[in-house]
């Protein structure tokens, strides 16, 4: 099996063995696959496209096709131990439904996202002027999938607005799955406050479920 992203990783790290997991936008389904193999995860994918269905499919994932962005009606609260969004968030149309709806099929929601506040993506808006192309945002600005772009801060503020419950919040330091060694040591015991994580950090994940009423 291919080498999990390293946002990807670190989900699989969050989820517990025999969960009950949907994992929405779940692409070619190898962080499933992965989960059922390792985790002896119970669940299934949401995938929109027709390739990453048939993906799933030929991976023996269960999937079924499917817009996030029309809800979860077909199921009832707290149907998983875990639902997931992993770097899907930002291609989404309407993000906040999409975490509500999270939040209420699931007693836990875990979201990983690219950081639009990193430095690489201020230097090239302030010096070049142009929307920034790197590995976590490749597409030109006319072609991209990516209709809600944010900040570590901003889902933040987010969550606040919305009165999730932030359980863990896992700034990455490394793009892909190429480690760069001095934030690798930097993030280590994640105690980076929030503010450096949101420049210095390319993606992050968030362990997150319903705040008290």
């Amino acid at each position: 099996m291919p080498d999990l992203r390293v946002d990807l990783e670190v989900i699989a790290g969050l989820v517990a063995h025999g969960a009950r997991v949907m994992d929405l936008g779940c692409g070619d389904g190898l962080l499933l696959a992965h989960l059922i193999r390792q985790k002896k995860a119970r669940g299934f994918g949401v995938e929109i496209s027709l390739e990453g269905v048939r993906a799933c499919i030929e991976r023996g994932v269960p999937v079924y096709h499917g817009d996030i962005d029309q809800g979860l009606s077909d199921h009832h609260a707290n149907a998983f131990d875990y639902v997931i969004l992993s770097h899907t968030l930002q291609t989404v149309t309407r993000p906040q439904f999409v975490i509500q709806e999270m939040l209420r099929v699931g007693k836990k929601s875990i979201v990983s996202f690219p950081n639009f506040g990193h430095w690489r993506n201020r230097l090239g808006l302030a010096v070049e002027g142009r929307m920034p192309q790197n590995p976590q945002f490749p597409y030109e600005w006319h072609n991209t999938p990516n209709i809600h772009v944010c900040t570590i801060l901003d889902f933040q503020d987010l969550c606040q607005a919305m009165n999730v419950r932030i359980l863990k919040q896992i700034p990455l330091g490394w793009a892909g799955n190429r480690p760069q060694g001095y934030l690798k040591r930097l993030f280590s015991n994640l105690l980076v406050p929030m503010a450096a994580a949101n420049l210095l950090a390319p993606m992050a994940v968030f362990l997150l479920e319903k705040g008290e009423s």
